[in-house]
């Protein structure tokens, strides 16, 4: 089991990792972040939105399913949001630098850190 700080540094491991963070999707706060690039308040409160309508749009489908995780893809970035199985309301949100990453290690890592996440 990993603490938040201890997945945050294992995510910017990852090549081309530009920033991460912990957030609560309720309060859209950041219980943890690390790395530079991005405005991480704006960030946080911003993909806090992305999750939430997502969720609504589910519910107003009447999907019986979870989200796995979410690709933001940019010019010259990625952005992986990961809900956190095991805490309700709380993601992992990892921003790349798309021409030094690889998109498949990356998502494969933040599952990886989102499994071992204690909140």
């Amino acid at each position: 089991m990993a603490t938040i700080r201890q997945a945050l540094d294992d995510l910017l491991t990852v090549d081309g990792a530009m920033c991460a963070a912990v957030v609560d999707s309720s309060s859209g706060m950041m219980l943890g972040s690390a790395g530079s690039g991005v405005d991480m308040e704006v960030a946080a409160a911003g993909n806090t939105e992305v999750v939430r309508s997502k969720m609504k749009t589910m519910r107003q489908l009447g999907l019986n399913d979870v989200i796995d995780d979410m690709l933001i893809t940019l010019g010259k970035q990625y952005h992986i949001i990961r809900p956190v199985s095991r805490k309700e309301g709380v993601f992992v949100y990892f921003v790349l630098d798309k021409a030094k990453s690889n998109l498949a290690l990356a998502r494969r890592k933040a599952q990886d850190v989102e499994r071992e996440l204690t909140i």
